[in-house]
């Protein structure tokens, strides 16, 4: 046979080529693999099939396919969003927000307000009429939405409520007059504003140009 001097070579060489396998099969056909061009008119070979001795490979292990888990159909991952509650407020604010905070005049503080308003939308100083810093004004939001928003002013010597200034959604002196009477004192101020200030009760009214209350002071 014209292939045992070759493969006699190629088994020396198996131990040095694939160490690992243990039982290995050389064909050699005319019908296995594309001949190169030197060869394709030489003798076609002889066929032959040599089994080197050794322990017999291991069968693969076929692992069971992995299934995705899959979520509880009772479970729901999805954020839970809680709204706060909203806060009890006194029946009287309630009724009338402005009223009630005017009568916390003189014993109310500033965390007094925050226990009621909650967070100041903003703050000013208030200086006296020779430019001396004695007050400082808190802006709230109204929580019972009756008026667009309404300042308390605290003195700053006591820290105590002296003043509240009521931002109404939309009024006119017309309505004042209607529900508080006339007997005011006006003051011209700029921009075509009116001051009107109450005789009889502790009220002052700010009016523009058009007849618009712009706020209502209480003190």
């Amino acid at each position: 046979m014209k292939l045992f001097p070759l493969i006699g070579a190629a088994a020396l060489a198996l131990p040095l080529m694939a160490q690992d396998t243990s039982a290995i099969r050389l064909v050699a056909s005319n019908t296995g693999g594309v001949r190169p061009p030197v060869l394709q008119t030489a003798e076609p070979p002889d066929s032959l099939v040599v089994t080197l001795p050794g322990v017999p490979p291991k069968a693969a292990t076929t692992l069971p396919p992995v299934t995705p888990a899959q979520p509880d159909d009772d479970s729901d991952h999805r954020p839970v969003l809680r709204h706060a509650p909203k806060p009890i407020l006194p029946a009287e604010f309630e009724r009338e927000s402005a009223i009630f905070t005017q009568h916390m005049i003189g014993s109310w503080t500033q965390p007094d307000a925050y226990n009621l308003y909650g967070e100041a939308l903003r703050e000013r100083v208030v200086f006296d009429d020779d430019g001396v810093e004695n007050g400082r004004v808190f802006a709230y939001s109204d929580p019972t939405n009756r008026y667009r928003e309404i300042e308390l002013d605290f003195a700053k010597d006591s820290g105590v409520l002296r003043t509240v200034f009521v931002y109404p959604w939309k009024m006119s002196w017309q309505e004042c007059r209607k529900l508080w009477g006339a007997n005011v004192q006006s003051t011209q101020a700029n921009k075509g504003r009116k001051f009107y200030s109450y005789v009889n009760r502790r009220l002052d009214v700010l009016v523009d140009g058009g007849g618009n209350v712009i706020s209502l002071g209480l003190y």
